[in-house]
């Protein structure tokens, strides 16, 4: 069975004076449901996990589990280069009530095929809820190439993969291996409608943490029949998401929250403040969008 069909919102991980702003997550999660998000990830790449302790990540996926309580899947995210690292990190949010695991590819180490499927096999056979793959070179150096996937998506523990490439021909490679029990999902939110074209179940969005609506929106569209509102929903938001990409995520993404008085503009280094040219685009964007309605 499929983890989720349509949008789930990377959240951002608020932080107020060094600290994990519990207050705000808490706001934002109870936004996103009503505004009918289809499932949340937890401490992913727009969570800022590479900056949070272990204990600091497994409380935060226990918040937004007892937070989202049962309405839609909590996916947390538990990737690490270091594979006994991966799977301590992944057991622990597996007891802390994550519904599905998100593990992006070990970074830095720059590990060969073989070593990315013992990677996710060692992972995949330890665990006892379902796993995401997801692969992201850009940020990783290591892609998940369709030879790994066919080697992989067998496996009953592996649901998916979240394909953050950018290459829409691997895409379409990757399609091959859609079926009932493994799902393609759009990592870049400029391309959910081509994934979903090839066969994707969906998206895991960032833009989701600002238009959550209209993320879902643009998938259930899709999936409905609707393609021509659902290539428009995409069309209407390309600007607004170039511009929430403009810096390394997830900056722009937080400074947009902030915009709307959802939580403070606060990281961690070594992420910090966007350039004004980035605030700049960014509220121009929001304006346009109508996030936005007056200059702030």
């Amino acid at each position: 069975m499929k983890i989720f069909s349509g949008a789930a919102t990377a959240l951002v991980t608020p932080f107020r004076n060094g600290e994990i702003d519990y207050d705000s997550l808490g706001k934002l999660i109870d936004w996103q449901l009503e505004e009918g998000i289809d499932a949340l990830v937890s401490c992913g790449t727009t969570g800022e996990a590479s900056t949070l302790s272990f204990d600091e990540h497994v409380k935060v996926v226990e918040y937004t589990v007892n937070r989202v309580h049962g309405k839609v899947p909590v996916i947390a995210g538990s990737g690490s280069n270091n594979t006994k690292h991966a799977f301590e990190l992944s057991k622990a949010c597996e007891n802390a009530g994550a519904d599905a695991l998100l593990i992006v590819t070990p970074y830095y180490n720059k590990c060969t095929d073989t070593g990315l499927i013992r990677h996710y096999e060692y992972i995949a056979d330890r665990s006892d809820i379902p796993i995401i793959m997801y692969s992201v070179p850009g940020r990783t150096g290591v892609n998940i190439s369709p030879y790994v996937v066919s080697e992989l998506y067998t496996h009953e523990m592996i649901k998916g993969i979240k394909e953050a490439s950018g290459n829409i021909s691997q895409v379409v490679e990757l399609s091959q291996y859609i079926n009932d029990d493994f799902s393609v999902y759009s990592g870049n939110d400029d391309m959910v409608v081509p994934v979903l074209s090839m066969g994707g179940s969906g998206v895991i969005t960032t833009s989701g943490n600002i238009i959550p609506k209209d993320m879902k929106n643009m998938v259930s569209n899709y999936i409905s029949g609707n393609i021509e509102t659902a290539k428009e929903l995409q069309n209407k938001a390309k600007p607004l998401i170039d511009s929430l990409f403009s810096e390394v995520n997830p900056v722009p993404v937080k400074a947009a929250l902030n915009m709307m008085g959802l939580i403070e503009r606060e990281y961690r280094l070594p992420l910090c403040d966007p350039s004004n040219k980035t605030l700049y685009n960014l509220l121009t964007e929001m304006q346009r969008y109508g996030i936005l309605k007056e200059s702030i």
